[in-house]
């Protein structure tokens, strides 16, 4: 092969791997759709030879015992689930009160199961929930990863360990050699059981480069004997629904096992459909498919809906005032209030699937005779229709509801409402009424927690949320042709309107429905055209300073570089400025003043930037802003970690500054001497300090940056005082000086050097400052941030952390990060963490590239430095 044909060969994976990281969450939700047409496609070939009655016999045919035990198999299961949680937090080494635990899983797997995608999957739930709770980004994201890979793990583990002990069985049963299964059954229990024996003793791993501490003998046997025990009963919920058959029990969990463990695969929302066609698969050989249908449709109701609607009234309960003084109660409801969006977000997207799917089931014939005696055949047909779009504004407001949208409110209040009406008009659904009016309830109760003031039609659905309602609308496609499978089909069926007939009514729906998936569709791919705010006008930049010397950050005074813009909260009292890089919309550190405003004014900007075309980003947030971000559906990833010294302990005549005291007195003995110059007399030395900064640009062949970082702007400058160093009684160094009228907390900008100056000059104007600040009364010195200090290499820390702290260590060609965090590190400071906040992790790259062109100016800048 030629030098020429391998480049290209190489640029094209090149921009292959580019178009996918790009369009990634667009490929994955075309994927999932086309899966979805292949499971659809499966699913009305395997159940050629059933007919909807049949299957509507075997549901009636169902003991209320063997309901019974369904249900209490589905409790001893999320009682596993649980424990999956309290085991990743004593692997973690982190210990919360119990009853905030069980609530927060349970919450998390309720709405997880049941949705499982974007802000409603369980590691999204998790990061709420647990964030209020104090744990960090990184303790969250191992729990997470514990938890999934205890799930995967078990489920392969009990997988191969069935498969082994029923082999001939499960063979007869699906039509495999046996020697197959179990060769690959024993291949799966060696490997783990060779994991097993390699932890033993809580052993660490080097993996490329990485520390991965396995969990020891006892984490592992536990867990394993968690998620053995959540299978099992998991397993059992559907397999005392199944009629009378020869299939074992040992037999049925490899299968089911199997059927769970593809389904998760698949990325179909709750596995939908990818289960069922295992399942059905497996078992149509010792099962009638009619009666395992009946059975698939109760247990996704017991397993699935039971605990969503448990965890509803859980959070109606605890909102009771009677309950509140009870210790338990009320920290579970503090919990179950905390998530309350997220499950009305759920449980309104399941209220408009069932709305969706009961408008291709036929009416019972009973309901029918009695509504056609005091309802025109008009008002029928069209509460069927209207009904059906109903589901789908419900199923598309439940995005909102988990953003905690007041439109979201309004919009699921008014469908609920409506849809609880015509519930009696189109059917006497009791059922389908009753579940409407406890969404009803529930949002009244909770309409305080909707107080985010954003347009609804103005929020467009990503292509995960596309790829659900194109899922949901192919199931009831399914449905549809599955219940008139023997009806044929003619142009006439569209203008058929009696009471008898089902199939023409369902088949509007379906268009309704179709048209109105589309719309939305349409309109959220056809997103707002990126705008970018007007710069800030000096009456804006003004107010911005008033607030900033009234509160206590000094770094917020870099909004007087007037290079961002500044988005105040609806009170006045507090801002956000930021600056925007391509489709990057970049706050730069938490919010500045009142602190009542911060939640509110995070969430201001996150629906300004995605109102704008763009993606929000929180650059440098603390970790006070963190479950205010996920509040508003962002993640934290780690960038580095502040230093601040805490100015009461600072001495340099203590032995822990020793060196730091050297450097100092060298510099007295070479006729250095400190002086602050206020800032009503910089202009007097402005031209100095302009020569000493040109200078120092051009020796270290640099330009200005700009955004988290101040420039030389003479306005900017003498806004502040200044620092300066001379010798002989010319300056040779100085420093801009960032401070409050508070008096907490001091730091520095801008700091510029001629070129020929003593070695010890730089540690003589720090120590100088921070011994000026003491005196003059503030209690801490901000000495700026230590890029990718901190970051966790070890055990189960996120891809994120591991690969920046692998840089930490050994990217000195980058930058000189061990060198930075060892200069301020003669200071002694605590080290405070830092994070970038968006809204995934490749979002999290994007973002990052785009600060550091913030930072640069441009493209241009960054390469010329």
């Amino acid at each position: 092969m030629t030098t020429e044909s391998h480049s290209a060969g190489e640029l094209s994976n090149g921009q292959v791997g580019q178009f996918f990281i790009r369009y990634r969450l667009y490929v994955t939700a075309a994927s999932v759709i086309a899966v979805s047409g292949l499971v659809a496609a499966a699913i009305y070939r395997l159940t050629s030879e059933v007919r909807y009655e049949d299957v509507l016999a075997a549901l009636t045919a169902t003991p209320w015992s063997a309901i019974a035990l369904a249900i209490f198999f589905t409790g001893l299961s999320f009682v596993a689930l649980v424990f999956y949680d309290i085991n990743a937090l004593d692997y973690i080494g982190r210990k919360l009160p119990l009853p905030s635990v069980a609530a927060s899983a349970f919450v998390a797997y309720a709405v997880g199961n049941t949705v499982g995608f974007g802000p409603l999957s369980g590691g999204a739930i998790r990061f709420r929930a647990y964030s209020r709770l104090g744990l960090a980004p990184g303790e969250i994201a191992r729990v997470i990863a514990f938890v999934t890979l205890s799930f995967g793990l078990g489920l392969l583990m009990v997988s191969a360990l069935s498969t082994l002990t029923v082999a001939p069985q499960i063979s007869r049963t699906i039509g495999m050699n046996p020697a197959w299964l179990q060769g690959a059954a024993l291949a799966v229990v060696a490997v783990m059981g060779l994991v097993l024996f390699l932890s033993r003793n809580g052993r660490t791993v080097q993996l490329k480069g990485f520390t991965l501490r396995l969990p020891d003998s006892r984490t592992s046997s536990r867990q394993f004997l968690v998620s053995a025990l959540d299978i099992a009963a998991s397993a059992s919920a559907l397999y005392v629904l199944l009629p009378e058959t020869h299939v074992s029990w040992p037999t049925f969990l490899a299968i089911y096992a199997t059927a769970v463990g593809i389904g998760v695969l698949s990325h179909m929302p709750a596995g939908l459909g990818v289960f069922e066609t295992v399942i059905m698969a497996g078992l149509s050989n010792a099962i009638s498919v009619d009666q395992l249908l009946g059975s698939l449709v109760l247990y996704r109701l017991i397993y699935y809906v039971l605990p969503l609607l448990l965890a509803v009234v859980l959070m109606l309960v605890s909102e009771m005032r009677q309950l509140a003084s009870r210790p338990f109660a009320a920290e579970v409801g503090q919990i179950a209030m905390r998530l309350s969006p997220a499950l009305l977000s759920a449980f309104s997207l399941l209220l408009g699937t069932m709305l969706i799917f009961s408008s291709v089931v036929p009416t019972p014939d009973a309901d029918l005779d009695f509504l056609a005696t005091i309802l025109p055949l008009p008002i029928v047909e069209a509460a069927h229709f209207i009904s059906s779009l109903l589901g789908l504004g419900l199923f598309v407001t439940s995005r909102g509801l988990g953003l905690r949208l007041d439109g979201a409110w309004w919009m699921a209040l008014v469908c609920a409402a409506a849809a609880l009406v015509l519930a009696f008009l189109k059917a006497i659904a009791v059922f389908e009424a009753a579940l409407l009016a406890l969404f009803i309830i529930a949002l009244l109760f909770n309409a305080g927690r909707f107080t985010r003031p954003a347009s609804l039609i103005r929020q467009a659905l990503g292509p995960t949320w596309l790829a659900a309602i194109a899922v949901i609308i192919v199931a009831a496609l399914v449905i549809l042709l599955f219940i008139y499978r023997d009806t044929e089909y003619t142009h006439e069926l569209w203008w058929q309107f009696e009471f008898s007939q089902g199939a023409p009514r369902g088949l509007r729906a379906l268009l309704g429905l179709s048209i109105g998936a589309s719309v939305v569709a349409i309109f959220s791919l056809l997103r707002p055209a990126a705008y970018r705010p007007k710069p800030p006008a000096p009456k804006e930049i003004a107010r911005a300073i008033d607030i900033v010397a009234r509160q206590g950050v000094a770094d917020a005074n870099l909004v007087r570089m007037g290079d961002k813009s500044i988005l105040f909260s609806q009170s006045g009292n507090a801002f956000i400025m930021y600056g925007i890089q391509g489709r990057s919309w970049i706050a730069l550190t938490d919010p500045v003043g009142a602190k009542e405003d911060f939640d509110e004014l995070v969430w201001q900007f996150v629906e300004t930037a995605r109102t704008g075309g763009g993606r929000a980003a929180f650059y440098q947030l603390s970790p006070l802003l963190l479950s205010s971000c996920a509040d508003a559906g962002l993640r934290a990833f780690k960038l580095g970690e502040l230093a601040v010294v805490d100015l009461a302990r600072f001495d340099l005549k203590a032995s822990g500054f020793s060196g730091l005291r050297q450097s100092f007195n060298r510099g007295v003995r070479e006729g250095l001497s400190f002086s602050i110059v206020e800032a009503s007399d910089v202009a007097g030395i402005i031209d100095q300090l302009q020569a000493i900064s040109d200078g120092w640009l051009a020796h270290h062949n640099t330009r200005e940056k700009t955004f988290s970082l101040g420039a030389f702007e003479r306005d900017y400058v003498m806004s502040q005082p200044v620092a300066v160093v001379r010798k002989e009684g010319d300056i040779i160094a100085f420093a801009t000086l960032l401070l409050t009228d508070l008096m907490i907390e001091a730091t520095v900008d801008l700091m510029r050097f001629s070129q020929e100056v003593p070695r010890a000059t730089m540690d003589f104007l720090f120590a100088s400052i921070l011994n000026h600040s003491k005196a003059a009364g503030y209690r801490t010195f901000n000495l700026g941030m230590a890029p990718l200090s901190g970051m966790a290499r070890r055990e189960a820390a996120p891809a994120w952390d591991r690969i920046g702290g692998l840089l930490f260590e050994h990217g000195e060609r980058f930058y000189n990060f061990k060198g930075v965090r060892a200069f301020k590190s003669k200071f002694h400071p605590r080290w405070e963490p830092r994070y970038l906040a968006v809204s995934n992790s490749t979002g999290a790259a994007l973002a990052l590239m785009d600060v550091t062109l913030l930072i640069g100016g441009g493209i241009t800048g960054v390469l010329k430095k």
